[in-house]
């Protein structure tokens, strides 16, 4: 079992895309947006004959013309194209090239500073030859490093010294780049002697591993020399575009084009959202109810080392691929099965992967469907029944809406509906389970809060032009009124913030959980002469007047954070709009329930202490952390398998500590352990395991009755 399995999931391509709603498209019609090309500003940098892979098209010059024109008069961040654009540009464009600096050499750096000032001028000139001219020195490099990898596996694999006690530096974002061939070709060496050693602690026999990695490194310069014009100028212009915010983003005519259909794809492969990270495909969300959330076998963070196809076919190393052709192999016909071969997120030995088997399937709509429970629980000599409604998505069937039919599902339709059985029940609290939601449609996260007040306004969206919107509640009825307590997590974005941070502004409930995503900015779609841009017109504001954006929603009541704040959520972003306040809107809060937060907190601290629940929480993310601090990693066999031995050990505790939780059986070694990881459980079995074991969601429980209990009135009432 993993150390963490994610509750639920999250936002859907077309979510991220529009993210919550997109603003009407602007035409570009009338607007002289051709320019005659002069000659760059930008000096040459050196290059060998033959080497000039990639040159701009004309049609790139004309879409550069329409992307700048998009970003200096429609993006919400007004930003000039200066010397400092520039040279935020160029770093970015590096970065996204030779982002843990294993391909350039100093040498190169200092030839392209001389265009470091002047790319704001190449740019608003429509010319792309600067670009063009870095990323064919970054070609030469790439094939460069691929050739010496291939060469030193056929012909020098057995001179590596597996006892010698050597390092390799695991991140080299910040290092200096190598100073010479020779330095670049011994970290190489390192790398490829790292990459033998993990597929020898995997079990791997030798000639096994020199196969793999020799396929693995020809198959990487195969595809390198397949790359194409459109490649490059996909790749700088999405350098400056997201020099503005991280979700303004350049589209490609083959992936704009493909749009719909693979919104539509995404929905019936795995349900799993990816993007390329290093050499590696990772996961960044899981679709609600679909096949990946479902099986529990998957979770953010996870990475893809390797698919395959059915139950027994031979798994294709995907290690260095681009994400469009990882993606291919993961997606196919409905009830069939691919294999994922991982590198789960919450491992401390990167040497371990594991394979899961997926069952390709739809996401139907009334899977992704609020769902609600009843618990009884039991706390100083009464009890109390506790509603619980969970929420994977903000949801809406669009085209039933379209269609004028009177029973088209959305979320607020169900949760009246489950408000409405719930207070039939008479239930003393209710917990609306926001984890892992992440967003949706903007009217619904509107209409959600309305059920839970009598009326007034629940956000403000700002537009580039700095027009603000107010959208209000217009509804005068309350469905729900009694003691509400809303659960977010780091994965809890957009509209989620909306609703919880209504909840708060009106004084409404008690917000506990980790802090939220940040996702509070709004993006449109723009079509352009070939492809397409999405950009950033718009932010959002709670009716407090504070941003969502970047800051997210801070609970009332901390829980332990389980992901990585400075690698999961906004402000983890490069460029990441800022968090700002803007003026708060008239309304009318609910009386101030700040002190009965405070005890509550007080009570909860006091608990969290002794909590076995929370303990282990607490020993998994000590046991997270420890490999976060690594910079580096041994190169010495034995040494590294003395650490898996360890890594082991401390596996096998943790997971002994939640089975004496929860009642289970205790294991005895990591055999069983991995044995018991591989048992193909059902579906009813999976779901039962994680609703047995949820610390939090008993922890909510506990404080909405500190709840019910510190408040007078109700306590006045149960008497």
């Amino acid at each position: 079992m993993t150390l963490f399995q994610p509750k639920k999931i999250f936002l859907t391509l077309a979510a991220l895309v529009f993210s919550v709603f997109l603003i009407n498209g602007i035409s570009l019609n009338g607007c002289a947006l051709e320019k005659t090309a002069g000659s760059s500003t930008c000096p040459s940098i050196p290059s060998d004959p033959g080497t000039n892979f990639f040159s701009p098209e004309k049609d790139h010059e004309k879409i550069n013309s329409e992307v700048l024109h998009y970003l200096q008069n429609y993006h919400y961040k007004k930003q000039k194209i200066d010397d400092g654009l520039s040279d935020k540009v160029f770093t970015r464009y590096l970065s996204d090239l030779d982002w843990n600096r294993i391909y350039f050499l100093q040498s190169d750096i200092d030839d392209f500073q001389v265009l470091k000032y002047c790319l704001d001028d190449a740019i608003k000139q429509d010319d792309l030859k600067p670009a063009f001219m870095m990323y064919n020195r970054y070609q030469i490099r790439v094939i460069e490093r691929l050739q010496y990898s291939i060469d030193l596996l056929e012909n020098r694999m057995d001179r590596f010294n597996f006892q010698l006690d050597e390092q390799m530096k695991i991140d080299r974002k910040d290092s200096p780049w190598p100073r010479d061939k020779a330095e670049l070709d011994d970290l190489w060496r390192k790398r490829i002697k790292n990459e033998v050693i993990n597929l020898k602690l995997s079990g791997k026999e030798p000639d096994k591993i020199k196969e793999l990695l020799e396929k693995r490194y020809k198959s990487q310069l195969s595809r390198i020399n397949q790359r194409n014009n459109e490649d490059v100028f996909r790749t700088f212009m999405n350098s400056l575009a997201q020099i503005f915010d991280p979700h303004t983003q350049y589209f490609s005519p083959s992936i704009s084009e493909n749009f719909d259909i693979q919104m539509k794809l995404s929905l019936e492969g795995i349900g799993a959202l990816l993007q390329s990270s290093n050499e590696h495909t990772k996961i960044v969300r899981l679709i609600p109810a679909g096949p990946a959330e479902k099986s529990g076998l998957l979770k953010p963070g996870d990475r893809i080392v390797g698919v395959g196809q059915g139950n027994d076919k031979e798994i294709v190393d995907v290690v260095g691929w681009r994400l469009d052709e990882v993606v291919d192999l993961i997606r196919g016909p409905k009830k069939t099965v691919v294999q994922l071969e991982i590198i789960p997120a919450d491992t401390v030995d990167e040497n371990s992967t594991k394979i899961v088997k997926i069952t390709r399937d739809t996401v139907k709509l009334e899977e992704q469907a609020a769902q609600k429970k009843i618990l009884t629980f039991a706390s100083r000599g009464v009890s109390y029944k506790i509603g619980v409604i969970d929420i994977p998505t903000f949801y809406i069937d669009f085209n039933a809406y379209m269609e004028g039919r009177e029973d088209y599902k959305s979320t607020t339709r169900d949760v009246r509906r489950l408000l409405e059985e719930l207070v039939q029940e008479k239930v003393d609290g209710l917990i609306v389970d926001l984890r892992d939601n992440g967003g949706g449609a903007l009217e619904e996260a509107k209409a959600l809060t309305g059920l839970f007040i009598q009326e007034g306004p629940i956000v403000q969206v700002r537009k580039e032009n700095g027009y603000t919107a107010t959208l209000k509640d217009p509804d005068k009825s309350m469905v729900y009124g009694g003691p509400l307590v809303v659960m977010i997590n780091r994965m809890s974005a957009s509209a989620s913030e909306i609703f919880a941070g209504a909840v708060q502004d009106y004084n409404r409930g008690i917000v506990i959980g980790t802090q939220s995503f940040g996702k509070g900015t709004v993006q449109s779609l723009e079509n352009l002469l070939k492809g397409q841009l999405k950009i950033t017109r718009g932010k959002f504001y709670r009716i407090s007047g504070e941003s969502t954006q970047n800051k997210g929603v801070i609970p009332d009541i901390l829980f332990p954070e389980i992901y990585e704040k400075d690698k999961i959520g906004e402000s983890a972003l490069p460029e990441a709009l800022p968090w700002d306040t803007i003026g708060k809107v008239r309304y009318q809060p609910l009386p101030e329930i700040s002190a009965k937060i405070d005890q509550v907190r007080a009570i909860h601290d006091k608990r969290k202490k002794d909590d076995p629940g929370f303990l282990y929480l607490a020993k998994g993310i000590e046991r997270i952390e420890e490999v976060r601090r690594m910079e580096y990693i041994s190169l010495n066999e034995n040494t590294r398998k003395k650490e898996r031995g360890e890594s082991e050990k401390k596996r096998l505790e943790l997971e002994n500590m939640r089975r004496a939780i929860t009642g289970e059986k205790l294991l005895s070694d990591v055999t069983e352990l991995e044995n018991n990881e591989d048992d193909e459980l059902s579906q009813v079995e999976k779901e039962d395991e994680k609703d047995k074991f949820d610390p939090m969601m008993t922890e909510a429980e506990n404080i909405l009755v500190d709840y019910i209990h510190v408040s007078s009135d109700r306590i006045a009432q149960r008497k």
